[in-house]
């Protein structure tokens, strides 16, 4: 798959026409596909934040939660993969518009759920479209900017959405006080997603594959994504790539998903606040995300000036075992105050938002661009969703046995400490990985310049 240079051979020159900082409206480009996933993210919290009322509702114990949002993830490790490969088979942008868009006619259908297991079949096929948007969305940020802006267009993107999502979840917790709030959550988001797949239709724009990269960006779209046909084995050479499969199998041990899922339900159970008042926990951990995604991008693009071969595995490995330590304080002692909670919650958001501003330019860096929609499918829709999925039904049921403090324990602070030093295996081949990568776009450019015309 990859074409190898001698570590003398001369590289070419920069492009010299359309480079990724002219590529024109990507900013907004970026805005529009943030819309699809600030969809996503609702449509998660709002089941999580609103479980206490789905649980009286339709009768079902904690447990339920767990199964919702498992079968939720575990959708994802098969659709997400598919919506990957109806990218390259017909175009991305009729992908997103289909599955993060016309597809919120299931959140409607949801909305009128009579019983949990009408819930459980329409909510899980909600998600199996949601599947599309991560792996398609951070693909084509790949395409939009180049890799020294590409963790600063991930930070905002991740962080807006949080930002979004912390203003919305106090609101959704309002629905508590609204006679079947749920249903009314779930029909708003699947209005607004119809809305979505029309704004997509008219006003997103694909930039093409390798568009944004220095080596391709001067050459016409045919020429760049004369690679961009995904074959089954260019796909499991992914796993060739040693840094990406270290960077999966931390993602199988990130704790940290679970306090998305759980964050409210445990305030309740455990601490004893009302729905309403747990609720409000959003709003600074939404803050805290926001505000780590910003520092996650600008410390990763410090720190890879610094040291570019451990700069960006040294941001990501601190991130770990600073969430472990906010999470034991934050969560294994009780205060009477939800302000308190609250600036923990702002901690945890802060540590877990840097995640994505440093380990997606990660992936982008070490994967050529017509596999970096594989890279994420296998990263996001297979790994996250495995990982989120089994962490949140496990918890469910464990949270029934021994409770949701001891689970916090063991998942939130345990298994991110031993996350965080695995990572320390990353800083050898990450090195390796990304400098193939762009002696193998060298080589395209090169070839590309070279052929007869």
């Amino acid at each position: 798959m990859t074409t190898e240079l001698s570590k003398d051979a001369a590289p070419p020159g920069p492009a010299t026409g359309s480079t990724p900082a002219q590529i024109k409206g990507r900013w907004r480009q970026l805005s529009l596909l943030g819309g699809t996933m600030v969809v996503d993210n609702t449509e998660a919290s709002l089941v999580s934040s609103l479980f206490p009322l789905i649980r009286q509702s339709l009768g079902v114990s904690l447990g339920a939660l767990g199964i919702l949002t498992a079968a939720s993830k575990i959708v994802g490790v098969f659709t997400g993969p598919f919506w990957v490969w109806a990218a390259q088979r017909w175009s991305r942008k009729s992908v997103l518009v289909v599955a993060t868009g016309l597809w919120g006619v299931w959140g409607i259908a949801a909305g009128f759920s009579q019983n949990f297991t009408q819930l459980l079949i329409l909510y899980t096929i909600l998600a199996a479209g949601y599947a599309a948007a991560n792996p398609i969305i951070t693909e084509i940020i790949g395409d939009l900017f180049g890799s020294s802006s590409r963790g600063r267009a991930v930070g905002v993107l991740y962080g807006s959405i949080s930002l979004v999502s912390a203003v919305i979840g106090p609101l959704q917790g309002q629905l508590a006080g609204v006679d079947e709030g749920w249903r009314w959550g779930l029909w708003g988001i699947g209005a607004f997603n119809l809305l979505l797949g029309l704004a997509l239709l008219v006003w997103f724009r694909d930039p093409g594959r390798g568009a944004a990269e220095e080596q391709l960006a001067d050459l016409d779209q045919a020429t760049r994504e004369a690679h961009s046909k995904l074959t089954w084995a260019q796909a499991f050479s992914l796993l060739k790539i040693r840094s990406l499969v270290i960077l999966i199998v931390s993602r199988l041990l990130s704790g940290h998903l679970l306090v998305v899922t759980f964050g409210v339900v445990f305030l309740v159970d455990v601490h004893g606040f009302s729905t309403q008042k747990a609720s409000l926990v959003s709003l600074p951990f939404g803050v805290g995300y926001f505000l780590g995604t910003l520092l996650g991008g600008a410390a990763a693009d410090w720190a890879s000036r610094r040291s570019p071969r451990f700069g960006p595995v040294a941001v990501l490995q601190a991130a770990q075992l600073a969430f472990a330590v906010f999470a034991f304080f934050g969560s294994q002692f009780h205060y009477d105050s939800i302000l308190v909670y609250g600036v923990f919650f702002a901690l945890l958001g802060t540590s877990q938002g840097i995640n994505p501003s440093v380990n997606r330019p990660m992936v982008m860096a070490i994967t050529p661009p017509e596999l970096r929609g594989a890279a994420f499918a296998l990263y996001v829709s297979v790994a996250e969703s495995i990982a989120w999925a089994g962490y949140s039904l496990g918890a469910g049921f464990l949270a029934e046995a021994v409770g949701l403090r001891a689970v916090f324990l063991w998942v939130l602070v345990v298994l991110m400490l031993v996350n965080g030093l695995f990572l320390t295996l990353l800083y050898r081949p990450y090195a390796t990985d990304t400098a193939r990568v762009q002696r193998e776009l060298d080589a395209r450019r090169r070839a590309a310049l070279t052929e007869p015309r």
